[in-house]
């Protein structure tokens, strides 16, 4: 296991620029184009209410998580990706047959119909996004760890998030941090996707 470090990007450092694009393909490759950051992380990150933590490992952004804070009360974690820009991609013959035979069910074009079975993958956990030895070693707790002390120093009294309810995974990391369900949030991702608004009050630690 190689060192590993959670780092704040700070808009005069040096190497701004090299970590905003590490993370904008990491962004770009796992994230549905509404739901991606890509075209505008820049913009959004030199915002003077909004923060970023990265997990350097081994010389490579292995994960990060965004986060920003509207008022003096409330914060929000915006982002938590505990990804590496190394990626394990089914095979093509396995995505070209699942889409052969979902045009055959339902008769529409054979890319609408990969990019359905690729988002149906991501959300239930079927579709390969980490390098193996960065799974399971805690990297996405750790940095939304680092994030809630970040928002905590700031004296909010409540940090949100929102999560794709069938994303059992981040539900149960949420969970374990103290985060509980506010709302239904229908719609939240896409027509047919939903999202949970959870929340942190900080007296309730």
């Amino acid at each position: 296991m190689g060192s590993e470090v959670i780092v704040e990007l700070q808009r005069n450092s040096t190497n701004w620029a090299n970590v905003v694009g590490e993370i904008v393909k990491i962004e770009r490759k796992i994230f549905p184009k509404h739901e991606s950051l890509a075209r505008s992380f820049d913009e959004e990150l030199r915002k003077k209410n909004s923060g970023l933590l990265y997990t350097e490992l081994n010389g490579e952004v292995a994960g990060y998580v965004m986060y920003s804070w509207p008022s003096s009360l409330c914060a929000s974690i915006t982002k938590l990706a505990g990804f590496n820009t190394h990626y394990l991609f089914l095979p093509l013959s396995s995505l070209f047959s699942g889409c052969i035979l979902l045009f055959l069910l339902f008769n529409k074009p054979i890319t609408c119909l990969m990019k359905d079975l690729i988002s149906y993958m991501v959300v239930n956990g079927k579709y390969k996004t980490v390098k193996e030895n960065y799974r399971r070693q805690g990297h996405g707790e750790a940095l939304l760890k680092a994030a809630i002390e970040k928002c905590k120093k700031r004296k909010v009294q409540r940090i949100s998030l929102h999560v794709d309810p069938l994303r059992n995974a981040a539900m149960t990391l949420y969970k374990k941090l103290g985060f509980q369900v506010d709302s239904l949030v229908e719609g939240y991702y896409s027509s047919d996707r939903n999202a949970y608004r959870m929340y942190l009050d900080s007296e309730s630690d």
